[in-house]
């Protein structure tokens, strides 16, 4: 049968044998001019054509990400995973791009890319800090670039090999957006219009599928489950292109059950007011000391000497971080201002996507109090976001490496001693009482092999290769400097005549890979999210240190959430405070850790899973509340928990 001129929906006038035939018959699809000049059949040709690039671009995504064929045929084919309607949306995506550009399968130049280039990092961010890719680690781009230089100096043969690989994918795909100009047939408007006529309204009733925190039906009779809670579950199940596409929505935080005017004004707070209590004016510095962590912990290791004696001697116990291996700024944002993570979405930022408007803080709290209020980092303002962080957070002045004078530096990140150095010097020339917050710089990874002159502890570990021996003595170089410059901070501050505070913690275990599974000491290069209490501490805790120059250690913190250090910091300042030692002081009564999976009591008991139990304490509930209402809601609890805040103008953007 003939067709009519009205029915030639796709008109390709090319030699029997087009090179777009050459090139899909490559990947096993039919030849399209094989089957006569049928518009219909080259039609239907086209579209099987594009879903079998739909499910190579799915299957590819799949391997790219999790880094195994483990589990990849079976989300492909089994009626009980969404592989399938992956595949059905990256079909209809091809489709709707082919109409708008006007050529057959030219959109897989362009959609390919953006699906699999994620899922290799997001395979590459799994080896390295445990969890996927989340949209928000997009605004980490810029961070990345500048630590490539450490990058660089700890695997330079493997990142000369990255980089020519990657400048020629880079041509190749010039090139090849170039030549398919020529190659890719022509649709005209009919062809045109039916796939777009196919696609829109099959998008449009997906996309309404991708807001989890909405019920659809539809997407429970496709067992496509949202599990924000679990994010390893979730890629796992779900496949990582459905998974990344749930957490975009997660900038949106939603309210908490429960959350209502009522609901906060009958939260409970102290009975007399904070101003009743005047505090000691004690100076307060704290050190967030970069991947600060105890090595001496892998018990198969033996050093020439203990690294850290300092902060042993005056160890008040542990930090349970909420991170490992990377995202400090998670940690800082506990530490300073009492909120935990475990309230926010998985994989969320809140430096770089939550703190739009004034947060209360430490800082704050002090500058309530008279202190003067100075924020410290040997690098670039903008990283972490902290040059407009700080300014939300209360900090009166922020000193980042484009403010201080030079350090010297170990590789290329500036040392502790010149950082305490420099804490020392603005402390001596402040007058009055001062609440100094610091990250360090030094600990940062990689650990390269000559970012010291000589490494003077000796490692002895016989199971590790020679390259994580070197890792290692790197490493621990790090931490006895970093314990060096607390005895002089500690030796400085026993001289003054004001008492002078110093809290020092860790903010997460060091990304040192292959040295805890060489070692015994990790079942993975990285930790795992949901264990036991014995684990998750073994995996998370770093030391912390909380020190008076006139009354010294404080003992028997235990181990503690980053959450609970202002409740510790300011009750050890002498202050009462209807949120720092009231709501957080009764949740550090009950509670050590408030993570997302799991809470654990005073008693050592875990309570897991909590947030999707049903059963929620109260107290856990208010404070949860609280927080949401202070980030995101409408302070209806600002002026009787932070009465400090009243007054505090918008920062200036």
């Amino acid at each position: 049968m003939t067709p009519s001129h009205d029915l030639e929906l796709d008109v390709v006038q090319t030699s029997p044998k087009s090179r777009v035939a050459t090139i899909v018959s490559a990947f096993g699809a039919v030849r399209e001019r094989e089957y006569g000049s049928s518009a219909i059949v080259q039609l239907a040709i086209q579209l099987i054509n594009t879903a079998l690039i739909a499910v190579a671009i799915v299957l590819l995504s799949e391997i790219l990400a999790r880094g195994t064929m483990v589990d990849v045929v079976d989300y492909m084919t089994a009626s009980s995973r969404p592989g399938l309607v992956a595949v059905s949306i990256v079909f209809l995506i091809l489709a709707f791009a082919d109409a708008i550009i006007g050529k057959a399968y030219q959109s897989t130049l362009l959609v390919a890319p953006l699906a699999l280039l994620p899922a290799f990092f997001s395979g590459q961010k799994q080896l390295f800090l445990s969890d996927p890719l989340f949209p928000s680690d997009l605004l980490f781009g810029r961070q990345i670039l500048q630590l490539l230089p450490a990058m660089v100096a700890a695997e330079p043969m493997k990142a000369v090999a990255l980089a020519i690989g990657g400048l020629v994918a880079v041509a190749a795909f010039v090139a090849l957006i170039w030549r398919s100009r020529k190659v890719f047939p022509r649709l005209n408007l009919t062809g045109r219009g039916v796939r777009a006529a196919l696609a829109i309204p099959l998008l449009a009733g997906f996309a309404s599928l991708m807001d989890p925190m909405t019920f659809s039906a539809l997407r429970d009779r496709l067992n496509i489950v949202p599990m924000m809670w679990d994010q390893k579950e979730n890629y796992r199940h779900n496949g990582f292109l459905l998974a990344f596409a749930f957490n975009v929505p997660m900038a949106n935080v939603a309210a908490p059950d429960g959350y209502s005017k009522v609901a906060i004004t009958d939260m409970q707070t102290d009975l007399l007011p904070a101003s009743f209590f005047s505090g000691r004016q004690a100076d307060v510095i704290v050190v967030m000391s970069e991947s600060l962590w105890d090595p001496t912990r892998m018990s198969s290791i033996r050093y020439s000497a203990d690294p850290m004696p300092t902060i042993r001697a005056s160890q008040s116990g542990h930090v349970f971080s909420p991170e490992f291996g990377g995202m400090t700024a998670n940690v800082e944002f506990e530490a300073l201002t009492g909120f935990s993570n475990a309230f926010l979405p998985y994989g969320s930022i809140p430096y770089q996507q939550y703190i739009r408007r004034p947060v209360p803080s430490l800082a704050t709290f002090f500058e309530s109090k008279g202190y003067v209020t100075k924020a410290f980092h040997p690098f670039q303002g903008w990283f972490w976001n902290r040059n407009n962080v700080y300014q939300s957070l209360g900090f009166r002045q922020f000193h980042s490496e484009e403010t201080m004078p030079a350090m010297d530096k170990r590789g290329i990140f500036a040392s502790d001693d010149a950082l305490t150095s420099y804490i020392i010097k603005e402390a001596d020339n402040t007058d009055e009482p001062f609440f100094f917050f610091a990250v360090t710089l030094q600990g940062h990874g990689p650990y390269e092999r000559n970012r010291y002159a000589k490494n003077t502890i000796g490692v002895d570990a016989p199971t590790l290769s020679e390259h994580n021996v070197s890792a290692l003595e790197t490493y621990t170089q790090g931490v006895k400097e970093a314990d060096q410059s607390l005895k002089d901070l500690m030796d400085w501050a026993k001289k003054r005549r004001r008492e002078t505070i110093i809290v020092l913690f860790g903010d997460h275990l060091p990304p040192l890979n292959e040295v805890y599974t060489e070692s015994g000491y990790m079942a993975n290069v990285v930790a795992t999210r949901k264990a036991s209490v014995e684990t998750m501490k073994r995996e998370h805790e770093t030391p912390l240190v909380v020190w008076s120059s006139k009354r010294g250690v404080q003992k028997d913190i235990g181990s503690v959430s980053p959450s609970q250090l202002p409740y510790y910091i300011v009750r050890m300042a002498g202050y009462r405070h209807p949120y720092y030692t009231g709501m957080l002081g009764r949740v550090a009564e009950r509670y050590a850790v408030i993570d997302r999976h799991q809470l654990i009591g005073r008693n050592n008991k875990a309570q897991a899973d909590w947030a999707l139990s049903g059963r929620i304490d109260p107290l856990i509930r208010d404070y949860r509340l609280l927080q949401h209402d202070v980030m995101f809601g409408e302070g209806y609890g600002m002026d009787r928990f932070f009465p400090e805040q009243s007054g505090r103008l918008q920062p200036s953007s």
